[in-house]
């Protein structure tokens, strides 16, 4: 823009002269007035360009810290509820691990019980065990106790047999079954017969064929003697005169 240079103006030469007249040069200054405005108001508009420029800037920057913020809330709110649940699945699985170690607790309790029960049980076992050979060996005892009698009464009970015309045999546990033959001399094989208890002391008779009115007198004599062989005999004494009788 062109500088209007000051000039000097000789105020008295102008003031003697008929029609004074001082040439302001209006035109120059209203083009210099003019220019300095449209430099004033270019300024200006690039001044509100540039602080406009900045402030879309900033708010382009404030828009994306928001965003940005909003965003990390939101990944903070989802890792706060991750969180949560990991506390949950957590809390869930100290659960789990508390019964399954009161579980365990609880096994162990058992298994130390059944041990002790099969130990128990065991020691039960061993004394069956013993107590059943101690009756094996006794029964065995008895067995050969009882071979030993029967190899010694085998003959008495031969020729008791032999001599009474009876046969005796065991028909029960306890119990034995005596006929007798040739007591009847009109019919020599009819049978008399009478089945003795000897499960106890006190022997009982069970039933006669035919029945002997004196049976309670010759039972007695048998408690007080224990001698079956003279029972056996009397016995069939009392059958004969039965018949006799008849």
């Amino acid at each position: 823009m062109p500088q209007v240079r000051p000039t000097h103006i000789d105020l008295a030469s102008i003031l003697a002269e008929p029609n004074p007249f001082v040439d302001l040069r209006l035109h120059a200054y209203e083009a210099s007035t003019s220019n300095f405005l449209r430099a004033v108001t270019n300024y200006a508009n690039r001044a509100v360009a540039e602080i406009t420029k900045h402030r879309n800037a900033q708010e382009a920057d404030k828009k994306r810290l928001a965003e940005k913020t909003i965003a990390v809330k939101a990944e903070t709110n989802q890792c706060k509820l991750k969180e949560i649940e990991l506390l949950a699945v957590m809390e869930r699985e100290k659960e789990e691990v508390r019964e399954a170690e009161t579980s365990i607790t609880a096994l162990k309790r058992q298994l130390a019980s059944i041990r002790e029960t099969c130990q128990s049980v065991d020691a039960e076992i061993e004394q069956y065990r013993a107590l059943t050979a101690n009756l094996k060996r006794e029964k065995d005892r008895e067995r050969q106790t009882l071979e030993m009698h029967a190899a010694q009464t085998g003959p008495e009970l031969d020729a008791c047999e032999t001599r009474l015309r009876c046969h005796i045999e065991g028909i029960e546990k306890d119990r034995l079954l005596i006929r007798f033959t040739h007591i009847d001399k009109i019919d020599i094989d009819r049978e008399f017969s009478f089945v003795l208890d000897v499960a106890s002391r006190s022997n009982q008779v069970i039933t006669t064929t035919p029945p002997l009115p004196n049976l309670p007198i010759l039972l007695n004599e048998l408690n007080e003697t224990r001698d079956i062989f003279r029972f056996i005999k009397l016995m069939r004494s009392a059958f004969a005169q039965l018949v006799e009788q008849h």
